[in-house]
């Protein structure tokens, strides 16, 4: 229903808003990004064993003309390389992204939002998991690259993984659903004029 034709209010189970986004009930919500998490965190750990397995001591694989390169590098820094040498202070940082998206979880209704954060939760589990379990030991594990664009060493963009990928996916998508005014409850804003009462 709408509060002042401002915002619509979050349904009790699943349903279309007047946008026509699909809002889903609780659990339906929770076991969405759940297994957009788990299936981000299984893809990131199968494709880092086998870049490790298969690129170890070789040099750069070519695909599609020079499009794509298959290198291996051990990065201490954030995605993309960025922040080298501040390994504990990330891995700190990933744990409080997990607990934080695990926290505001129980709040969360719309499915946008569900797979913005099951991405941006399996990557960050996938990178902490290198953190804790890789050399040189716990904290200071370095995260494994296995993807470079247009270039084998990454110089023209960073080397990357799949928890990178779905990172920035996820990120990006909480912003457009920001910018429409998609709210993590299921509420849609629209309008100059926003009637906060509902979310508060």
């Amino acid at each position: 229903m709408r509060n002042n034709g401002a915002v619509t209010g979050p349904p009790t189970d699943d349903s279309r808003d007047d946008s026509g986004v699909t809002v889903a009930s609780a659990p339906r919500r929770i076991a969405l990004l759940a297994l957009i998490a788990i299936l981000v965190l299984v893809g990131d750990i199968v494709t880092k064993v086998l870049g490790v397995a298969l690129l170890e001591g070789r040099p750069p694989v070519e695909l599609l003309g020079g499009a794509i390169y298959l290198v291996l590098v051990r990065n201490p820094g954030a995605a993309f390389s960025l922040a080298t040498g501040y390994t504990w202070v990330l891995t700190l940082v990933a744990i409080a992204v997990v607990t934080v998206i695990i926290r505001i979880s129980r709040r969360l209704r719309s499915v946008g939002w569900a797979v913005a954060l099951g991405l941006v939760l399996g990557g960050a589990l996938g990178n902490l998991s290198d953190r804790m379990f890789r050399s040189p030991g716990p904290l200071l594990g370095h995260v494994v690259d296995t993807v470079s664009l247009f270039a084998p060493d990454g110089s023209v963009w960073p080397v990357f993984n799949l928890a990178d990928a779905a990172i920035v996916s996820g990120g990006v998508l909480l912003v457009i659903l920001a910018l429409i005014g998609r709210e993590l409850d299921g509420t849609h804003v629209d309008g100059k004029k926003q009637d906060r009462t509902v979310h508060e």
